[in-house]
């Protein structure tokens, strides 16, 4: 239980809230306290020492001390000695109390409460825009070599595209090479279309009416649109120093997950959840998040919460163990066959690969190995080095320091992992040994030490 020793606005506003959680009991001043239906009030006719006061019996949570009502001289030291280890808050400046600022407390109530508008209003914009008119054809494009977030973001934009009266298409560039995400593809039958050459997406963007971006906000960087392209609706939760364009734009960094994000859009609509749908987003939250052990917020929390309702938790388990190919064994093997540690730097050239998402996978296995806080697996394919980064290291943002190194988006992502595709061109090498041993040469620079 809690206990308030006070009975301004405040400690009524406390009470009323806590009371819906937790008991609570409120001690204060007859001439402010009003009944509260599941609070234990408790009227004092003035001012007196804590024994005089009807405490309880209980150590409470934590103790509120809101107004000058405890007439001991020392009330912190007093209500220390009833309850040693129960901590005290206090709006008064009381030395050996937690000191609570009502101006904090209300700027913080503030923020919270603009922040739910915020997300309600750009869930509402998207849904505005998507409903201006009916009968549409509708791209939703995801980055190059679409993860689970970006999959699972585009299968809910298409499934809410669908149900206001629109044709929808997933596209995307690179391939979708890693097992849990052809299971996800495959066992979700999406049905997505890969875009290779530039006459292919020109011709396209020709052809739709509605360009929606999930999962990234910059055309040109680590996606097929080129550079010049403006959508109508973008989607992400990866902030950044350029505001992106677009018509709608719905970039919003407190979620972990583009999933978490997009499901707040069909909280706030009227569309039917189906199993899948709902499957693939509680999917892509846990990917993106490694299962709630990476940064993640309330939002995410709160996104997960709402879809399992829905979820199909055997179609869940079989995108998380799909079979793992012989080709995937193989990179492992070139990996830890070639794997350096020096300083707690990791680096594990591997060469060509035939399966460029295993990288990532060779990263999260070799990261929890002892004196190691940062994994750098790399290799080749199709003129490209292709990195992925994870780190345990304070101070180090993998994914800024990345896309300093290798501008015009050829590599960035979060704090503690990141990726990139690097030409061959842009480290002036001209074969792939050549571009094995210059980014050694670069991320050891970098690095190491």
């Amino acid at each position: 239980m809690f206990l308030i020793i006070g009975s301004d606005p405040l400690a009524m506003r406390l009470a009323k809230w806590i009371s819906s959680r937790a008991r609570v009991r409120i001690i204060g001043l007859a001439e402010h306290l009003t009944a509260l239906e599941d609070a234990e009030i408790v009227i004092l006719p003035t001012e007196m020492n804590l024994d005089e006061m009807p405490l309880p019996e209980v150590a409470p949570t934590a103790v509120l001390l809101l107004e000058e009502i405890v007439c001991d001289e020392d009330p912190v030291k007093a209500l220390k000695n009833y309850w040693p280890n129960t901590p005290i808050l206090s709006t008064l400046n009381l030395e050996g109390a937690e000191m609570i600022s009502v101006e904090d407390l209300t700027i913080s109530a503030i923020q919270d409460r603009l922040r739910s508008i915020d997300r309600k209003q750009g869930a509402g914009e998207v849904l505005r825009r998507l409903s201006e008119n009916q009968n549409q054809s509708v791209a939703i494009f995801c980055h190059d070599n679409p993860d689970p977030d970006a999959l699972a973001s585009a299968m809910a934009m298409k499934h809410i595209c669908e149900n206001l009266g629109h044709e929808a298409q997933i596209v995307h560039g690179g391939m979708i090479e890693h097992q849990q995400n052809r299971a996800m593809v495959n066992l979700l039958e999406l049905e997505p279309r890969r875009l290779i050459l530039d006459w292919e997406v020109e011709d396209l963007l020709k052809q739709v009416d509605i360009v929606i971006c999930v999962d990234f906000s910059h055309p040109g960087a680590n996606n097929v649109l080129p550079e010049n392209c403006v959508p109508h609706i973008v989607i992400d939760h990866h902030t950044s120093e350029i505001r992106p364009a677009g018509d709608v734009i719905l970039v919003r960094s407190e979620f972990a997950a583009t999933s978490s994000l997009v499901a707040s859009i069909l909280m706030n609509s009227k569309i039917e959840m189906e199993k899948s749908v709902a499957t693939a987003l509680a999917f892509g939250i846990r990917t993106d998040t490694l299962g709630f052990t990476r940064s993640f917020n309330a939002v995410d929390l709160r996104a997960l919460s709402w879809l399992g309702a829905w979820i199909d938790w055997d179609l869940m388990r079989r995108f998380e163990t799909p079979p793992r190919s012989q080709e995937v064994l193989d990179i492992f093997k070139q990996a830890l066959t070639n794997a350096s540690l020096e300083g707690g730097l990791m680096l594990a050239p591997i060469g060509e690969m035939v399966d460029r998402d295993a990288i990532a996978q060779v990263a999260d296995f070799l990261l929890p190995t002892e004196g190691v806080d940062t994994v750098i697996t790399f290799g080749i394919r199709r003129s490209k080095v292709i990195l992925s980064a994870r780190t345990t290291k304070e101070g180090l943002h993998i994914g800024k320091e990345l896309s300093q190194l290798f501008p015009k988006g050829r590599a960035g992502g979060h704090k503690s992992l990141a990726g990139g595709q690097i030409p061959f061109e842009d480290i002036k090498c001209l074969n792939a040994e050549e571009a094995l041993e210059q980014i050694e040469l670069i991320l050891r620079d970098n690095f190491g030490g």
